[in-house]
Parts: C-alpha cells; structure tokens; sequence
C-alpha cells in the first residue's frame, strides 16, 4: 500500500510518500519521496526521493498555494523525482488536522460534511486549517474524488483531557458552545511519547512524561499512562508558550484595552498570531538561530526574547510537574526544530530542575543527538532527544483505518 501525508504547518507544507505491508507497518520505513514548501519569504520547494538519490530545490514560479501544491504533487509522477508510475498507484491520502473541536476524536474519512465543519473551526485556527482545506481540495484535483482522504487530528490526543483541566473558568455555557481547552501538536506528542517508552524500554501505561514540542509553534504536554492530561495550547494553538510569531497566552484585559483603543478582531489576529513571539520581542526573526546568532553578537532584544522564552517554558513544565504529581516525573522531551537542534535552549531549560535531580549531560547534548537520553547516568529524570515524526504516525492511523471492517 502507497499512502501519501500531507502535513500543512503555520509557515511550511511538507509531504512524503511511503510504500508498507503488514511486515513493516510498526517500524518507520524511510520514505519513497519527501517534499516541502517554505512559505516564509520566497516560496521555495525542495524534493528529494529515497536515499537522497534526487534531489532538487528551486523557487516557485506562483504565489498561489493550489498551484504550488499541485505543482508539488506532480513531481510524484514526473521530472527526475519521479517514485510512481501513474497516481493510480496512491491509494490514500493521510492530512495532518489541526483542529476537530469536540466533532472529531479519531482518523477520519474527508467527505463534503467533513470538509464544511474543518472550515467552520478554521476561526479556531487560522494559521491551519484553512491550509488543510487547501491541501484537501489540491488532492481532490491532482488525484481525483475517488481516493481516500484521512484526517487525522493534532485535537485528538488531547481530548480525554479532564474536565476540570479543560474548561475554561468563564461562564459554563462556553463549554456548552464549545469554548473549551482542546490542546495541539497532538500527533507529535503521542508518537513522542511512545517512542520514549521504546527508548526507555518502559511500558508507556507506567511513565510520567513532560514532552516539548518547540518549533515555530510551541507546546508541552503532560502524560500519564499514555494520555495527555494537561497541554499548554488551549482553545486555539495561540494560547500558551511564546512562540516564533504567536505571543502565546496573555492578559485578556490587555486585548479589552487595545479594543477599545480601536483595534479590530481582524488586527488582533494579526498582531497575536503573526506579530509576537520572539518575532514580536527582538523585532528581528522568529527563527531561534537567528536570534542566539544575535544574541552572541551582543543584541539586547534578541538577549530578552531568549529569555523570556525559556522563562514561559520553565514556568509551564512546572505546572506540569504539579498536574503529574509533584517531583515523580520520569522523562523531560524535547521535539521539533528547536527542541531538536538548540542545545542551549534544552541547556537553559533544564538548568531550571536541577532541584528535582535533573542532569543534563553538557557533552551529549551539544552533540544534539536524537532518539537518545542526554541526562547524565545519575540523574533522576532523564531527558530525551526525539525527532519527531509525525508524517509516520499519521500513516500508522490510515493504516488502521484501512483495517477497520466498514
């Protein structure tokens, strides 16, 4: 079975084809071909196919998403990225979702009806799911009507959250409506978690994680016996950790006040979403290299951006620590392109715990090794590396999906 992800984040869309069978569908094969669009300034894509044997990257020549993703798609079955014969050899299509509100809890099959209620959540995220859509519909297009898509939500692992951890201390009829703490970034924390216990050599059911998936959006999750019971995003993926752009959360008050200084909801959007963050703070780049590139260079705004970043996540992993039960915390995990690749941002996280017998080994993690445990042998709570891999985890849910009688 071909199964092809289509994975739209906040500024790139990245995709990749895999080949499975029964015999490799619980080990991440590599994939047939991988593709991405960087959004950021010049729109750029960039595709290579199995073992890197191709490779190219070249600025787009349009603006326009569906023509670049159609253009994407294409190199599926032509050019010299070509992995398949026709399209016909796809046979699904697995979508990365950013928001399934309270309607969607599980791998769905996209039909007119899924599609009208991923546009009326689209004011919950509108950085994603508009994105989403758009993917969807270039499927359609590029493939035809006849192929299946599955969505698959970053809300989903969230949603056995507990009540009194998920509702809003507002009027109760906001939950009746719907206003209520869905959590994101769902897909990467679950397969975050479970690789921790393959790591660990741990049942998942017996762990108590913290997992920080820091990129340009930023979020923590505390798990317990493989569910997520707390998450730092809310309502929307705007709430809680600074973030590349977003400001994550603030005083509401402030948003009355900017209100009526006139602001509209349109400008606010734009202001929180686009205009903060460490973007916002150093009024130089939302991109972490950039601003410790900055920051060495003497930079006074890049230095209180840098801090005030490390500070909301400390500030969050302790809340944490309380929602998990104190101290008894078994592993710190650091994911995405941050988590991934700054040591000194894991350095000066970690430096915050040292109290609960957190230690970080300073050698392994200037190495930025991934899939492994940089704590020291020591340590109390041991501290892992992960390269997330969402696009095989939403493959593993097609496939399931695939199995399910109908």
């Amino acid at each position: 079975m071909k199964i092809l992800v289509m994975n739209a984040g906040s500024s790139s869309q990245k995709s990749s084809l895999y080949a499975l069978d029964d015999s490799s569908v619980d080990k991440p094969p590599d994939p047939l071909w991988e593709a991405q669009i960087d959004w950021t300034q010049t729109p750029t894509m960039q595709v290579k196919t199995f073992g890197g044997r191709v490779s190219i990257k070249e600025e787009l020549k349009t603006d326009s998403r569906s023509e670049a993703l159609s253009e994407l798609l294409q190199t599926l079955w032509s050019g010299e990225t070509q992995v398949i014969k026709n399209k016909s050899e796809i046979n699904m299509v697995g979508h990365r979702v950013v928001h399934g509100g309270h309607q969607y809890t599980q791998p769905t099959l996209i039909n007119p009806k899924v599609k009208d209620t991923l546009n009326k959540l689209s004011s919950f995220a509108p950085l994603h799911n508009p994105a989403n859509l758009e993917e969807i519909e270039a499927v359609e297009q590029s493939l035809g009507m006849a192929i299946p898509q599955i969505a698959v939500f970053d809300t989903a692992f969230h949603s056995k959250m507990p009540l009194d951890i998920a509702i809003y201390p507002g009027p109760y009829e906001w939950f009746e409506q719907g206003i209520r703490r869905y959590g994101f970034h769902g897909i990467s924390h679950q397969y975050c978690a479970q690789r921790t216990a393959q790591i660990l050599d741990k049942d998942l059911n017996s762990l108590r994680l913290i997992t920080c998936h820091l990129g340009n959006g930023c979020s923590l999750a505390a798990i317990r016996n493989g569910y997520s019971v707390d998450t730092t995003m809310g309502f929307t993926p705007l709430d809680g950790l600074m973030m590349g752009t977003r400001s994550g959360s603030v005083d509401p008050g402030i948003l009355i006040y900017l209100l009526r200084q006139g602001f509209t909801a349109d400008q606010l959007e734009a202001l929180l979403n686009k205009e903060s963050g460490l973007q916002g703070i150093s009024g130089l780049s939302s991109d972490m290299r950039q601003i410790i590139e900055a920051m060495d260079g003497g930079n006074e705004r890049a230095k209180l951006a840098f801090k005030m970043y490390i500070h909301r996540i400390r500030s969050h992993i302790g809340s944490m620590l309380a929602t998990l039960g104190g101290i008894g915390v078994d592993a710190l995990v650091f994911t995405a392109g941050v988590g991934e690749n700054a040591p000194l941002v894991r350095q000066k996280v970690c430096e915050g715990f040292e109290f609960i017998g957190l230690t970080l080994d300073k050698k392994k993690n200037s190495q930025s090794l991934v899939d492994q445990n940089i704590a020291t042998a020591d340590s109390l709570v041991q501290v892992l590396v992960i390269h997330t891999q969402e696009d095989w985890a939403i493959v593993q849910e097609c496939w399931k999906w695939s199995k399910k009688p109908r």
